[in-house]
């Protein structure tokens, strides 16, 4: 994941994310070098803005300018703060969908100072240092060297205290570098999740940011400490529920996902919190128009959640109508058991649908030989 803020109009106080049309002339790119390779810091400066404005959108800018990033990182070590800013910039435009131009920069020392940014009073510069980490961290060989440098603690305390994009950017940041070996260990020691459900509540539950918080939650209670932390944190399962229901498609997987490992870690413990939260009618649905993933998951979530987590007798068939109904029975409220029972009707009802138009496709691309033997609706229908 990589951060959005190169891609639209910036609100930082060079205001260059405002400027017409950018120049895309390799005699833009030629001056934008010179100036960057003069000793006049007012030169250096305007350079980082007409190369940020110059890769804002363009790949092949970014390509041409990569001899920029020794220069601009010099520009965060030894330039005035002013330019501290314009140079973080460009360097986070050069690094958007550019594997190389990405290790470039750390291997020409970025971390340093941006993570020195992370602390600054100056919060443009501190949203601007966590979306270039963001950024970064998108790369696979960058991960272990951006862990090595310390900048989790760091990007945790912005999640806690940071503006709300900065904190959106942070969280990203740790979803991308959680996929490294041992950064999960690391992670939980900083007590993260009450700052990530705290982001889950107030975010959109169909936007990235959810679907990142989400996917880390869904590492973080692999273990023990996770699982407590997100239990023990008020509204933290009621925040996955609602995901569940109401956000995107991978949001939605990586939600039922933590519930089912939580399920599934200690059943008698983690049931009656994932229940109460009304998860019933967002699983039901996710059966049927989840990915395939996630159909799987919530069906699975769906047995362990009734009464008896072990198979039924032949007599009682372990179908899903009947551990829905097992857990319908179990749930106290009328409104939530009336809404988990029409949630169900509505979910045979598609399913039956889908079934009807699953062989309505499969009989239009029978061919005319198929059709005196058996008929090809027929024959399906009795294979499966």
């Amino acid at each position: 994941m990589e951060s959005p803020h190169s891609l639209s109009p910036s609100s930082s106080s060079d205001g260059v994310g405002f400027e017409t049309e950018e120049p895309r002339t390799p005699l833009a790119v030629r001056r934008a070098l010179q100036l960057l390779n003069s000793g006049d810091p007012d030169l250096r400066l305007q350079a980082a803005r007409d190369i940020r404005r110059l890769t804002k959108t363009s790949q092949r800018c970014r390509r041409q300018l990569s001899q920029a990033v020794g220069p601009l990182v010099s520009m965060l070590r030894v330039d005035s703060p002013e330019s501290h800013e314009p140079a973080l910039l460009a360097l986070l435009n050069l690094a958007v969908k550019d594997e190389k131009n990405k290790i470039n920069i750390v291997e020409a020392g970025a971390l340093e100072p941006i993570i020195s940014f992370l602390k600054s009073q100056n919060l443009n510069l501190q949203e601007s240092a966590t979306a270039s980490l963001l950024t970064l961290s998108a790369s696979s060989t960058n991960k272990p060297i951006i862990s090595a440098c310390g900048v989790i603690p760091l990007l945790v305390q912005i999640l806690r205290d940071g503006s709300h994009q900065a904190k959106a950017d942070a969280v990203m940041a740790l979803s991308n570098l959680s996929t490294h070996t041992n950064n999960l260990s690391i992670i939980l020691e900083t007590n993260p999740i009450p700052y990530i459900v705290d982001l889950l509540k107030t975010c959109k539950k169909s936007s990235k940011t959810a679907e990142k918080c989400c996917a880390l939650i869904e590492s973080l209670v692999d273990y023990d400490e996770g699982r407590t932390a997100l239990t023990s944190e008020e509204g933290g399962v009621l925040a996955v529920v609602e995901v569940l229901e109401s956000g995107t498609l991978q949001s939605r997987e990586h939600a039922v996902g933590a519930l089912l490992t939580m399920c599934q870690s200690d059943r008698c413990k983690y049931r009656e919190p994932i229940l109460r939260e009304g998860v019933i009618p967002g699983l039901l649905e996710l059966t049927v128009q989840g990915t395939p993933k996630s159909q799987s998951k919530a069906r699975t979530l769906l047995q362990l959640l009734r009464e008896s987590p072990y198979p039924r007798s032949e007599i009682q068939p372990d179908t899903l109508e009947n551990i829905v109904c097992n857990i319908i029975s179990q749930i106290d409220g009328d409104d939530q058991s009336g809404k988990a029972k029409k949630m169900l009707a509505e979910m045979v009802q598609v399913s039956m649908e889908q079934s009807l138009r699953h062989l309505q496709q499969r009989a239009l691309v029978c061919t005319p030989s198929d059709l005196p033997i058996a008929g090809c609706a027929a024959s399906e229908v009795s294979s499966k």
